[in-house]
C-alpha cells in the first residue's frame, strides 16, 4: 500500500474546503510543530502530521450578529467528534492505510477536551503529540484560526513537510535489519 501523502491530502476538494475555513496557516503550523514533537516522542512524523493538518476539519463557525462568538464556540462545539469522522471518511476514500487512518481519526477526537465534562483523558503517545502541537499554534481568542498563508506559501510548506517524512521514513527502513 502507497503512502498517502500532504499533499494528496491538501489538494482533496474535502481538505480544501474544511481545512480552509478552519485556517490553513494554522493546519500547516500545527502540522509542523507535530513533526518535530513525534520527532522527540518516538512517534510516527507521518501519521502525527496527517493529524495535525487535519485536526480542525470539523470545525463549525459560531458566529452571533454577524460576528465569530468565541464563548458561543467554546460552550456548542464538537469539531473534534466532526473531524475525526471527516477525517477518516477522506483518508479511506484516498487509500490510506485502514489501521492508520483509524490512528489518525483517534488523534483528531482526542486533540481536544473542550466538549467533554471535566473527567479529563488519558491520551497515547500520537494523540499526546497533536494535542501538544496544537495548544503550541494556539493564539488567545481564537485568533489563530484567522492567520493567512499564502497558496504558494502553503504548497511549499506542504511539500516540505512530504519530503521530511519521506527522508524520515528512507531513515526507518535503512535501520531495520535485513532479513
Amino acid at each position: 500500500m502507497k503512502r498517502v501523502t500532504l499533499k494528496e491530502i491538501y489538494l482533496h476538494p474535502i481538505a480544501q474546503k474544511y481545512v480552509k475555513r478552519a485556517g490553513l496557516a494554522h493546519a500547516i503550523s500545527t502540522a509542523n510543530h507535530a513533526f518535530n514533537f513525534a520527532l522527540k516522542h518516538n512517534v510516527n512524523p507521518d501519521l502525527a502530521v496527517k493529524a495535525a493538518f487535519l485536526h480542525d476539519i470539523g470545525h463549525y463557525t459560531w458566529y452571533r450578529n454577524g460576528q465569530w462568538d468565541y464563548t458561543l464556540y467554546k460552550e456548542n462545539d464538537i469539531h473534534a467528534i466532526k473531524g475525526a469522522e471527516r477525517a477518516h471518511k477522506l483518508l479511506i476514500r484516498l487509500d490510506e492505510n485502514p489501521v492508520s487512518a483509524k490512528e489518525i481519526a483517534l488523534a483528531i477526537l482526542l486533540h481536544t477536551d473542550s466538549y467533554l465534562p471535566d473527567v479529563g483523558i488519558r491520551r497515547e503517545p500520537l494523540q499526546e503529540v497533536v494535542a501538544l502541537a496544537d495548544e503550541a499554534d494556539e493564539e488567545p481568542g481564537g485568533s489563530h484560526h484567522y492567520r493567512t498563508i499564502s497558496k504558494e506559501e502553503a504548497e511549499h510548506a506542504i511539500n516540505e513537510l512530504d519530503k521530511a517524512i519521506n527522508n524520515y521514513l528512507k531513515t526507518q527502513k535503512k535501520k531495520q535489519p535485513a532479513s
